[in-house]
């Protein structure tokens, strides 16, 4: 009996890395077995039961019976709210679904004779993407003689590197091909989490917005007020 019901437990752990399809689980009278291995609602093992009883003590409980392990012998099944399940499930996907983060490789282009202000504006380019989670691959193309002179590419990729070095480390460091030199950034933080992180921004943001509109509403219906009332009318 003891083995019996390790091996039940076994499938039902496995049935949570290979669920199937929610409208291929079979519910209530679609269960078409003699017997089942029931689970209670709150995970408590309620043992083999004839699914006549199974199905009648869902109904008592009002709950589902839902097979959970079809390929366990007997199938397992539990004592749940079928409907929440299937809302909480999409649930989960949907936010799977928004926080699936592939982080993308972005490319900066230099030149090796950059002035300063340029070489703010693209390190500001390079830690936009960084902050979003995305790795920045930094290209240096050579003019004319300058293929001759690598060091001063190097040099420039160095100080780049160590000017973003808060939120980036170098995946790749320099190398040359041919009329280009690159080296490749990576972000030091997930990009889920740089998700989540403008998600919440732009919430604030729109909350911000609409307590301002809110605000200048009110602000203009208590003047209206004011300039309704008999009172101000008799000045």
């Amino acid at each position: 009996m003891r083995v019996q019901a390790a091996k039940a437990f076994c499938f039902l752990c496995n049935s949570k890395n290979k669920e199937k399809p929610i409208s291929e689980t079979r519910i209530n009278d679609r269960i078409r077995v003699p017997e089942v291995r029931l689970v209670g609602p709150g995970g408590e093992q309620v043992g083999v039961v004839r699914v006549e009883d199974a199905l009648r003590l869902a109904e008592e409980a009002g709950l589902d019976l839902v097979e959970v392990a079809p390929d366990a012998r007997p199938p397992v099944a539990k004592l749940m709210d079928y409907g929440k399940y299937k809302y909480e499930a999409a649930q989960k996907a949907r936010d799977a679904r928004r926080n699936q983060a592939n982080t993308q490789l972005k490319e900066i282009r230099f030149r090796l004779k950059i002035d300063d202000n340029d070489f703010r504006v693209k390190k500001g380019h390079v830690e936009r993407f960084l902050n979003q989670g995305d790795k920045v691959k930094v290209m240096i193309m050579f003019r004319g003689r300058e293929q001759s002179r690598p060091e001063a590419g190097i040099r420039l990729l160095q100080r780049l590197a160590e000017e973003v070095g808060e939120m980036a480390t170098v995946e790749s460091l320099p190398t040359q091909d041919g009329r280009n030199m690159t080296m490749v950034l990576a972000p030091t933080r997930k990009k889920a989490d740089a998700m989540t992180e403008q998600r919440a921004r732009r919430q604030a943001e729109r909350e911000a917005r609409r307590n301002k509109h809110e605000e200048r509403a009110a602000r203009i219906a208590q003047r209206k007020t004011v300039s309704e009332s008999p009172l101000a009318d008799d000045e």
